[in-house]
């Protein structure tokens, strides 16, 4: 028995809006994440625990961003799979996987700046760029090895009424209301829920010693509290609803279920997908480094336009 969404299989949100809405994100996540990884690597250099985490958190953006044109092509292809089942257990997998790598990463920014604003002294011994390279590694190590379930089970479903062979969005109801029920609400629970309740702690706690202590700056306050508030929108705004209606999908299981519901997730989880788009703004806030190349780097554009202008002007005159 298959459970099956035909009208939103064939509608115009799942076959033209989400599709549009992942392009939108490759085109504009990838060179900006690209970018971050080359001014963090060449510019800025890894000799910091926070330069550890934004470079890979923008890995896991890249990595997220070229397994998309799969899911784009088959969106517009009116959700027909044309590429073979291994290839869609690879694309489904790499899809969460990067997702909650950069959920953990983003968490474990949270706990560094939580720990440096803090407790600066106390934490000096534990703000290591070893240990943020071994926290990173664990955190890949844990995304891959979480989702293997969805490389070992079948992925695709030829639904012959439609026409069309179909990439995770049908699988059979045994799996939907047995393995998958107990694995995913876990999975969000430990991926999502767990991360949001560390990071909102860690950014109240920011927060508050910022508002009792004296900074260097009015400037650095704004920076750190503009940098809490960025995080914060990315988790609730983008990952929240998403893992919300996604966990209510499958404890729905429970009583049986409505396509409406996996319907919103998809759309929900093409919108979170900006997140990719949003992470620079981590890099830029997160790294003084990376704000003063990036000023130097327009300042040094400015200025050269403005010597070509003043250069043609003198050539037009005569003079």
């Amino acid at each position: 028995m298959t459970y099956v969404i035909k009208g939103y299989l064939v509608g115009q949100v799942m076959t033209r809006l989400v599709p549009s809405v992942f392009t939108l994100v490759f085109c504009v996540a990838l060179p900006l994440n690209v970018i971050a990884i080359v001014i963090l690597l060449f510019k800025i250099k890894v000799r910091k625990p926070a330069v550890v985490y934004m470079l890979n958190l923008a890995v896991a953006d890249v990595l997220f961003v070229l397994f998309l044109p799969f899911k784009i092509i088959y969106r517009f292809a009116g959700n027909n799979w044309r590429i073979g089942e291994a290839m869609c257990r690879i694309v489904t997998a790499s899809f969460y996987c990067n997702m909650y790598c950069s959920i953990l990463i983003m968490t474990s920014i949270s706990v560094d700046r939580f720990l440096a604003v803090v407790y600066p002294i106390q934490s000096l011994y534990w703000r290591t760029t070893t240990r943020a390279w071994v926290a990173c590694i664990f955190i890949w190590f844990l995304s891959m090895s979480s989702t293997m379930p969805l490389l070992i089970t079948q992925q695709t479903v030829v639904t012959e009424d439609l026409n069309i062979t179909t990439c995770y969005d049908v699988l059979s109801w045994e799996l939907l209301r047995g393995f998958y029920l107990y694995y995913f609400t876990t999975y969000i629970s430990l991926f999502f829920f767990l991360p949001l309740i560390i990071t909102t702690f860690c950014y109240i706690s920011i927060i508050r010693k910022l508002s009792s202590s004296v900074i260097d700056s009015t400037f650095n306050r704004s920076q750190a509290v503009v940098l809490t508030v960025i995080v914060l929108c990315v988790f609730v705004l983008c990952f929240g609803p998403t893992n919300i209606i996604f966990l209510i999908h499958y404890l729905g299981y429970y009583k049986g279920t409505s396509g409406i519901l996996y319907f919103t997730y998809v759309t929900c989880a093409s919108f979170s997908s900006i997140s990719c788009c949003l992470d620079p703004l981590i890099y830029y806030y997160g790294s003084s480094k990376c704000r003063m190349f990036l000023h130097n780097l327009l300042c040094c554009k400015t200025k050269n336009y403005s010597e070509d202008k003043i250069t043609v002007s003198t050539k037009s005159t005569g003079t």
